[in-house]
């Protein structure tokens, strides 16, 4: 015949039980269970006190169950291995859980996996899992961990933290042999990479023209696209001249893959930034590293010069 749930003593003063009969010894049970021989003893006290029973016979240095006690032990016993061992699968399901960052396309491309392998050396057993696009989504729902997002202060979601803004200029492979863009002759003679993807003016290159008095002026052709990674390829591939964010390609300008051309004039000027947002105010460890080493690196990079 069972009892009713109410009716069982607290797991803690069973569990200090079973470390005591496992062990047969309180002053082992107490070093196992970080408690002083002393709160070990007066819990296993407490416990005989509420099952009205005796559950060990004690000697000068040693102790032994009683039949009551011996009984309780063996299904106690088995019941916290259970326990202990669904705990532990728990807990390496939860270490092995991948951390899910989601980002557009051009920030995981040109800003993260570029430096990705450096967090991997520090953290090799934290598992990131990537989930490149554009659309905005739910973190909770879609079982996300960390968003990184790209807009203007005004439009910062709650809880958001600013990663870094960005700054805007033309951007050439070397072999176009440019080092600046200062007359619309050097316009017409070019091919314009136009990144369709943002509505924003300073990423629109006739806004740009205005911007430096070149009104009407055509270039030699246009190559339009809806990603901006496809851009910045473009741009290395020596297809032609895009507006680069400097945050982004900085890698890219420091060892020589683009080359950044100055204007006479400045273009337009971004108002938006990333932010980061974490899914949990207090996130689990491996998160927690994540996001900690995405803050430091956002800190580190470079504005290039434009």
């Amino acid at each position: 015949m069972s009892v009713s749930l109410s009716r069982i003593p607290s797991v803690d003063l069973l569990r200090r039980f079973v470390a005591v009969g496992r062990r047969m010894s309180i002053t082992l049970a107490a070093g196992d269970l970080f408690l002083t021989q002393s709160a070990v003893s007066r819990q296993i006290h407490a416990l005989e006190a509420a099952l009205g029973v005796k559950l060990f016979e004690r000697g000068h240095r040693s102790i032994r169950f009683t039949a009551e006690g011996e009984q309780l032990f063996l299904a106690a016993d088995a019941a916290m291995q259970t326990l202990q061992d669904a705990l532990g699968v728990l807990e390496d399901s939860l270490r092995r859980r991948p951390v899910t960052i989601t980002a557009s396309i051009g920030f995981v491309s040109l800003w993260l996996l570029p430096r990705l392998r450096e967090f991997q050396s520090l953290h090799p057993d934290v598992e990131v899992r990537l989930s490149a696009n554009n659309e905005v989504v739910d973190l909770r729902q879609d079982g996300l961990d960390i968003a990184i997002r790209y807009c203007a202060e005004s439009a910062m979601p709650a809880g958001a933290s600013r990663l870094f803004g960005e700054t805007l200029f033309p951007v050439a492979h070397p072999s176009l042999g440019l080092t600046r863009l200062d007359s619309p002759a050097l316009i017409e003679g070019v091919t314009l990479l136009e990144f369709e993807g943002e509505p924003s003016p300073w990423w629109q290159w006739s806004r740009w023209l205005e911007s430096q008095g070149w009104v009407g002026v055509k270039p030699k052709g246009v190559l339009r696209f809806n990603l901006y990674d496809q851009v910045i390829h473009a741009a290395v591939a020596g297809q032609g001249i895009a507006l680069g964010r400097g945050q982004l390609i900085a890698p890219m300008l420091a060892d020589g893959r683009l080359v950044a051309l100055s204007t006479p004039l400045p273009g337009p000027q971004s108002d938006k930034a990333h932010y980061l947002i974490q899914r949990d105010a207090e996130p689990s460890k491996q998160v927690r590293a994540l996001i900690d080493w995405i803050r430091a690196e956002a800190r580190l990079t470079d504005v290039a010069p434009a």
